[in-house]
């Protein structure tokens, strides 16, 4: 966005007004990003963990981001994915595997379920905004339906509304599988 470079700026000579404006308008993707990579199994206060660190890499970093050039979106979830990977690294050694643990799924069922989620998030990002932040923000990240319009300066109406219709668009785009979007 070209406001970003005018907040990436501002950042640099040290504003943290501008760094909260862009953690207000990122917090969702960089959760969707972190959360691509973390799964489900990964306690919600990790994945906070990691939306915080990758917005105080951001703080640090910005001497370093050139506004004109950089494009901020991917550099945020580059860091999101980083992050979440290193967070997966410190975990894994510790995780404990159930003795009554389901067998691991042939590589082809990996594969269809990796490919049907990366198909739901290209279509849920390919929705333009607030949508996009009202579903990533309601079904990624779990908030409450009022927090989520509240933030977006819309009533609980339109909230509703919108993720309707854009389920709906979703469905048409994902030929009518929607699978858990059922969440109300």
């Amino acid at each position: 966005m070209a406001d970003d470079s005018k907040l990436i700026r501002r950042m640099r000579r040290g504003s943290t007004a501008a760094l909260e404006q862009l953690i207000t308008r990122y917090t969702a993707y960089v959760s969707a990003a972190a959360y691509r990579v973390l799964g489900p199994s990964v306690p919600r206060e990790d994945l906070e963990e990691v939306v915080a660190d990758v917005f105080v890499a951001l703080w640090r970093s910005a001497a370093e981001l050139d506004p004109e050039r950089d494009s901020l979106r991917p550099w945020l979830g580059t860091v999101a994915a980083n992050k979440a990977k290193n967070v997966l690294r410190s975990l894994s050694p510790t995780l404990p595997l159930s003795e009554d643990a389901a067998a691991p799924d042939d590589p082809a069922s990996q594969t269809e379920r990796r490919d049907a989620a990366r198909t739901l998030w290209e279509a849920v990002d390919g929705l333009d905004e607030p949508d996009r932040t009202l579903f990533l923000r309601y079904y990624y990240e779990g908030d409450k339906l009022r927090d989520v319009a509240a933030a977006l300066g819309m009533n609980l109406s339109t909230a509703k509304t919108r993720l309707s219709r854009g389920r709906k668009v979703l469905a048409a785009r994902l030929g009518g599988e929607m699978g858990g979007m059922a969440h109300e």
